[in-house]
């Protein structure tokens, strides 16, 4: 108990002062004893002899009065460390477990009114609150890896700067996206190197009248750079936050809206432009039936022309849009083939291609929209007829391999360079567009071709080779 610690305190303090004190006088009084009195007599007589005893009697008398006076002291030394020392302690180990818990506690001046207060107490509650503050600290370095795991994780770049510009943070996706080497620890180092001008002080003091976004490409990567300052716990700022996003998809994309848009625009404007030719060259004068019925015919074909390029158009809208009805059905691939051909016998015969279709035996059925792997079908057919010059040869072979049932088409037209290979599929690319406006391509028919085969889970591959020929292999997964 405390009071059992202030009493050895001063009984400690009192012991040990006894020693001292009467071990000094003792030793004095040894001494003066041990003098040659006999010498001291022949020189001074009978009085010195009792001016000596007179010394030890006075010797014997200072040394009790002091340790009367340590005893005294020591008394006060122990009631001073029971005050300032020892009630604090018995406090701290009352407000221990409240303090661990979280509450705010005053410990007020007083003496200490609970009796529990022994040593293995006070180490309890030191363990208790060592135990709390380790949980603690634990939660922050969890925190602080989860925060660290997700920087390190994320695609977009995280630059942390501080106020003289140097380096705090930086995650790979940063380094990755800006081509950033151990040179380049700096503000200015790093953001002149992909010519950004841009101000430290300024986004720090001026935040609001500086821009904070900037938009840059780094080689073939077009990325978006925010800058933000952050503060400290009082309010000033510490530093500059920066977030590199690659927008290089977004680009993209947004140049494919532009150009499909121009593209639109420009096959939408040669039909009409000739309809209203021809139509205004009619209404301006009278001409025979030959030459009306001629102007006529550029009129409607132009029509055609214009409401099949509509109609491609309304076709892949609906397959972006997924409002596409598919009706799944299961069907043979191979009659399906045939039925094709069958379909595009005239325009065969006219230029005089040989035709051959060889089907396995072993294709299951496939299930999927039957209408629209029609429409590929026919599609890759006919490309496959106007493309080839009169008296070409086309196969097509149908089989299986693993799931998926094929259809390989193989032409020796005038096939495709291979430069082109890499964007026939996109829309309104053509690899000749005189030939293919002559022969009244809309230049979207690959396209809307890989749009249908990916809703039905299926491929598309071309390979070819300029005055060669072209293969297509179409891969639909059975059932």
């Amino acid at each position: 108990m405390i009071k059992n610690i202030q009493l050895k305190i001063i009984l400690i303090f009192s012991i040990l002062g006894i020693i001292l004190i009467g071990g000094m006088g003792t030793f004095f009084i040894y001494h003066l004893q041990n003098i040659d009195l006999q010498n001291l007599a022949l020189q001074n007589g009978e009085e010195l002899q009792n001016f000596i005893f007179t010394q030890i009697q006075n010797i014997k008398t200072i040394t009790i009065i002091l340790i009367g006076l340590f005893g005294l002291i020591s008394i006060l030394i122990g009631l001073f460390v029971s005050k300032v020392i020892l009630d604090p302690i018995t406090k701290l180990i009352d407000s221990a477990p409240k303090i661990a818990a979280g509450e705010n506690i005053i410990i007020e001046k007083g003496t200490a009114k609970n009796k529990k207060t022994q040593i293995d107490e006070l180490t309890s509650a030191f363990n208790l609150m060592t135990n709390e503050l380790r949980e603690n600290l634990n939660e922050v370095n969890r925190q602080k890896k989860q925060i660290e795991t997700i920087l390190l994780h994320m695609t977009d770049g995280i630059i942390a700067f501080d106020m003289e510009g140097k380096i705090m943070h930086i995650n790979p996706a940063a380094t990755d996206l800006l081509k950033l080497t151990e040179k380049d620890n700096t503000f200015e180092k790093i953001f002149a190197k992909i010519n950004i001008d841009i101000n430290l002080e300024k986004i720090i003091y001026l935040e609001n009248w500086t821009s904070s976004e900037q938009r840059v490409q780094v080689e073939d990567k077009y990325l978006n750079i925010l800058f933000a300052s952050f503060k400290d716990e009082i309010d000033r700022p510490s530093g500059i936050m920066v977030v590199i996003q690659d927008i290089t998809e977004h680009v993209k994309l947004d140049n494919m809206r532009k150009e499909f848009v121009a593209d639109v625009s420009h096959e939408l404007k040669t039909p009409i432009t000739s309809i209203m030719g021809y139509a205004d060259t009619l209404l301006e004068g009278e001409y025979d039936k030959e030459t009306q019925d001629k102007f006529l015919n550029v009129i409607a074909s132009e029509a055609r022309r214009m409401a099949k390029l509509v109609a491609d158009l309304l076709i892949l809208s609906r397959y972006d849009s997924n409002k596409v009805k598919k009706e799944e059905s299961e069907f043979d691939l191979g009659e399906l083939v045939k039925k094709c051909q069958e379909k595009l016998q005239l325009e065969i015969n006219k230029k005089k291609h040989e035709v051959e279709c060889f089907v396995t035996a072993n294709v299951p059925p496939v299930k999927a929209d039957k209408d629209g792997i029609e429409r590929v079908i026919l599609n890759i057919m006919t490309n496959s007829i106007k493309y080839t010059k009169d008296g070409g040869n086309i196969k097509i072979y149908v089989g299986f391999v693993y799931n998926d049932a094929y259809i390989k088409i193989i032409d020796n037209g005038i096939g495709i360079p291979e430069e082109d290979l890499s964007r026939i599929f996109d829309r309104f690319y053509r690899v000749d567009k005189a030939r293919t406006r002559e022969m009244g391509g809309t230049g979207l028919g690959l396209s809307i071709a890989k749009e249908i085969l990916e809703q039905n889970r299926g491929s598309i591959d071309i390979k070819s080779e300029k005055g060669k020929g072209t293969e297509v292999v179409i891969r639909i997964p059975t059932k």
